[in-house]
């Protein structure tokens, strides 16, 4: 019978995905442009990634555009990573025009491609710690949170976490609720201060944990910046560099503060 056919298939595909990414080297929090981006380099170095993403579709902000017109501004310097992703864009003086929809897209195709899995519709409520470090994330279905669900979550093993959640910063909050860390407020928009500060903010605030995009910009307190992208290309970009040299020179004290 087709029916149970096509459930079988989706029961198996679904639980074989979920016990290959019980164990990681890096779970990402948000499948945001800064978390594709992250992801996408972290698999392409041969590192274990997994986006948890709570919302049903993937790609964060980009979507939209500005205020729904669904077109998005990057920095020319970025030329050569859309040409690696094969993303049409046009030129107009200093920068560079995507289609919102075209660009997510080929993030999430991309990223998908180098073996990253997206959980989307699963949210994580908290986080693992070990040793004073962030060894996990404790994840539960989307839909559990939003209709205040008594159910209780699991664990996934991660030798790193990286928040990218945009603006709530939802891990970095869970640590902060506890008084592990102290936040700050975002501030109002400013784009080309707020380009600069996204990166350079992007870093591990906690052992373990790490921030990217947005929630590194409002953890900080740094400026919104609206629909241009450059500035959480390149978060996403800095989190792969810093945990791949993390991962590659320390791993075995990595590896076994997460045990």
């Amino acid at each position: 019978m087709w029916d149970v056919l096509i459930s079988k298939g989706i029961v198996e595909g679904f639980f074989t995905k979920l016990l290959d990414n019980l164990e990681l080297d890096v779970a990402v929090v948000g499948a945001g442009p800064s978390g594709l981006v992250a992801a996408y380099e972290l698999a392409k170095a041969g590192y274990k990634t997994a986006i948890f993403e709570e919302r049903n579709v993937p790609g964060g902000g980009i979507w939209g555009g500005g205020m729904m017109f669904n077109e998005i501004i990057l920095e020319r310097d970025l030329e050569d990573y859309l040409n690696e992703l094969q993303v049409h864009y046009r030129q107009q003086d200093e920068h560079i025009i995507v289609d919102s929809v075209h660009f997510a897209s080929a993030l999430i195709y991309n990223t998908t491609k180098k073996g990253v899995v997206i959980f989307n519709n699963v949210t994580v409520e908290d986080v693992a710690v070990h040793h004073n470090r962030v060894c996990g994330v404790v994840v539960n279905w989307g839909p559990v949170r939003t209709q205040k669900l008594h159910v209780d979550p699991i664990t996934v093993k991660s030798n790193f976490v990286v928040d990218s959640t945009g603006h709530p910063a939802n891990v970095v909050n869970l640590l902060a609720r506890r008084g592990l860390l102290e936040v700050k407020v975002e501030f109002p928009m400013n784009a080309e201060t707020a380009e600069k500060f996204v990166v350079d903010n992007t870093r591990e605030i906690y052992p373990g944990l790490l921030v990217s995009g947005m929630a590194a910009t409002a953890v900080h307190g740094g400026p919104r910046m609206g629909p241009i992208f450059g500035g959480m290309v390149l978060s996403g970009l800095k989190i792969a560099k810093i945990v791949s040299e993390r991962l590659g020179e320390k791993s075995d004290t990595v590896r076994s503060c997460c045990k």
